[in-house]
């Protein structure tokens, strides 16, 4: 399901696009663009004014073109949001080549039944062996097996998943390579993963962001006060004309009314809005993230403060073991053979790397877990940050330190307490070894900061968005590692529940907070999290609780997302300043052009020195069209993405996009009216 970039100018994605162009203009679905609207209904009313024209005086081939290129202006916005919707509808048909129709293995009544994967629902439980297609979206209830996820991700490599953990949740399309698996199905047909993902992509179920909904309002408003204004320009117009017999009829028509107030509103902006809207999705897909909804993406591009987990995002993740430290009158041999039994039924590369080192420093025939019969391993979890086994009357438990030291009471030797600091110090990670209440000493687990990072990290800070590291670690190594990645702040010994806290005193503060996660307990802080992205190897309810899923499952993403994010809100921003200095502009074009012939003292006004009203009027409604096809590349690609604060953000905008709005349409209208000019005088 990894989705590849499509390039706009494919067949497949502009002919449909171009169909979609004309359908658009139905006025039902105008009227979710008010600027736009009001432009269709402007070139209805001046196309039915070409049949009026010779009796106002005006030049009928004068109003053809001013009604052809008002279309053109509605057309070009149309094509702008067909094109980029075109290219998720494409990618959405690539996907829909993906989906294949599976016969299921439904448990029912105690006995399996062969039924189509599309009379799977919510709640039923299949069963899939190797070999197989998963029939539908669900989650891991017993057994463990490799899966192929190429279809989704793109990697051929297969990964894991089981029941229990973080990694139980399965995706329909993905194939079982090994052994046999329990699914309780999730989604019932038609709101599968992949079907969200098609829907999405598509733009049919996009819904406005909540700053795309203001910038509207701001744009009806801006449009509602131009419309008073040439409303009120018509008895000034006939007022004047009652008292300049030499001034045009066509002065202050209809026609040229209309032309000013399209001219003048923010046409620009109000086309493409919904395609960079779109298109901030699109990128997102591009990355293989599935965000739920448009105002996710938006919300990435707003946040203030990032909360990163260490493992797997800020460092490499494999934290590997580099020695033994033994407390005072321990035999090393002795450590290390209760950190391998500790560490038998610990599946991490953190645990299987003190297993190696420990057959390595260890005596030589260590037991392995089938040999173990009488054992019993007792996983490490969230809450008490422990590991370890109860064997032939030994409680051999391996963890934090101060989980350790909370196991053993005081028997806790201050020669311990001074290797941890001294690990931690040094940005490792100290696990402390204890067998009953007698403490053995300390493995050190090496951990190493991902590179580049901390020059991303500046690049954040720079931007006003604050990294908070959270991890399990205890505070002397957390530092350590904040230090080395150049984090703002961190958390350590951070529970579930201290990551939700966490997030709440963020957001009191008036921040907005992006978190990843993969598992149960990381579902309500990414419920709480104003962006929570989470992985799709994770668990179900992770899943249902984040805004956004990252198929690719790399925690590292988030800073991506956050880019993007960025760049759509950039891209606005730009376009929007862009269009506004472009009014400015397009102003001194017609005023002037429609007040000389009654006040010729406005003459300096003219600075464009164009050659008469109707060439100037029609150069900068040509102009208004033509500008929209230009900018649609930079819509759908995006602005260059730069970290710069939001005051550099402005200033660019105010130099790049607002000198050239106000010098582009001088230029343009300015060359369009030499050609209008010498055609209208062939004619």
């Amino acid at each position: 399901m990894s989705v590849q970039k499509r390039s706009v100018l494919e067949r497949e994605i502009l002919i449909p696009a171009i169909r979609a162009t004309f359908a658009k203009l139905d006025p039902r679905h105008m009227l979710k663009n008010p600027v736009m609207f009001v432009t269709e209904v402007g070139a209805a009313v001046t196309t039915v004014e070409v049949f009026r024209a010779s009796a106002h005086g005006e030049s009928i081939g004068f109003v053809v073109q001013v009604a052809l290129w008002l279309w053109f202006t509605v057309l070009f916005a149309n094509f702008a949001e067909a094109l980029a919707e075109g290219r998720g509808k494409a990618q959405a048909d690539a996907l829909r080549k993906t989906r294949t129709k599976t016969f299921a293995n439904r448990e029912a009544k105690g006995a399996l039944e062969r039924v189509s994967s599309e009379a799977l629902r919510k709640g039923d439980i299949a069963v899939v062996v190797a070999g197989e297609l998963i029939p539908g979206d669900g989650e891991i209830i017993e057994g463990v097996a490799s899966v192929d996820e190429s279809v989704m991700t793109g990697e051929s490599a297969p990964v894991i998943r089981e029941s229990g953990g973080d990694r139980s949740a399965v995706t329909g399309g993905t194939t079982v390579l090994s052994d046999r698996i329990r699914i309780r199905i999730s989604a019932d047909p038609g709101e599968s993963f992949l079907d969200r993902m098609i829907s999405l992509i598509e733009g049919a179920k996009r819904k406005k962001t909540p700053n795309e909904i203001a910038l509207n309002i701001l744009l009806s408003a801006l449009t509602i006060i131009f419309l008073l204004v040439c409303v009120g320009l018509r008895p000034f117009g006939a007022y004047i004309q009652s008292y300049t017999p030499g001034l045009s009829a066509s002065a202050f028509s209809t026609t040229v009314l209309i032309a000013l107030l399209v001219c003048l509103i923010p046409t620009t902006i109000g086309g493409l809005l919904s395609a960079i809207g779109i298109a901030g999705i699109d990128r997102m897909v591009q990355k293989n993230v599935l965000a739920m909804s448009g105002k996710a993406v938006e919300a990435a591009g707003d946040v203030h403060v990032l909360l990163l987990d260490k493992t797997g995002t800020i460092t490499i993740g494999n934290r590997q073991a580099a020695g033994f430290y033994p407390a005072p009158g321990v035999d090393p041999k002795r450590l290390a053979e209760a950190a391998h039994l500790a560490s038998l039924a610990d599946e991490t590369p953190e645990g299987k790397s003190i297993v190696a080192l420990a057959a390595q420093e260890g005596r030589p025939g260590l037991p392995t877990p089938s040999e173990l019969k009488f054992a019993e391993f007792v996983a490490f979890t969230a809450q008490t940050r422990m590991s370890g086994v109860d064997v032939d009357g030994r409680a051999i438990r391996k963890g934090a330190s101060d989980a350790i030291r909370d196991w053993v009471g005081k028997n806790f030797p201050i020669e311990v307490d001074r290797k941890v600091e001294e690990i931690s110090k040094n940005g490792g990670t100290p696990l402390v070894v204890a067998d009953g209440s007698e403490v053995l000493g300390t493995v050190y687990l090496k951990d190493i900061v991902k590179a580049g990072l901390p020059e991303r990290f500046r690049e954040f800070r720079a931007m006003g968005i604050r990294t908070v590291m959270v991890t399990g670690d205890n505070p002397l190594t957390a530092a350590a590692i904040a230090k080395e990645a150049g984090v703002d702040d961190f958390l350590a010994q951070a529970k579930p529940e201290d990551k939700l806290a966490l997030i709440r005193k963020q957001q009191s503060l008036g921040y907005l907070v992006a978190m990843t996660g993969d598992g149960t307990n990381d579902a309500p802080a990414l419920a709480q999290a104003d962006v929570g992205v989470a992985m799709n190897s994770g668990t179900q309810a992770a899943k249902e609780a984040g805004n956004m899923v990252d198929l690719d499952s790399n925690p590292t993403k988030l800073i991506e997302i956050v880019e993007i994010g960025k760049q759509m809100l950039m891209t606005r921003g730009a376009l929007t300043t862009f269009s506004v200095a472009n009014d400015v502009a397009k102003y001194f074009a017609i005023i002037p052009a429609m007040l000389l012939g009654a006040f010729p003292q406005i003459r300096p006004l003219n600075i464009m020195g164009l050659g008469n009203p109707a060439s100037a009027i029609l150069s900068a409604v040509i102009f208004n069209a033509v500008i929209i096809i230009f900018l649609i590349p930079l819509a759908l690609r995006g602005v260059k993405f730069k970290a710069l604060s939001a005051g550099e953000v402005l200033q660019r905008n105010l130099l790049v996009y607002g000198l050239g709005g106000l010098v582009v349409p001088f230029v343009g209208i300015k060359a369009i009216d030499l050609v209008v000019y010498n055609l209208l005088h062939l004619v």
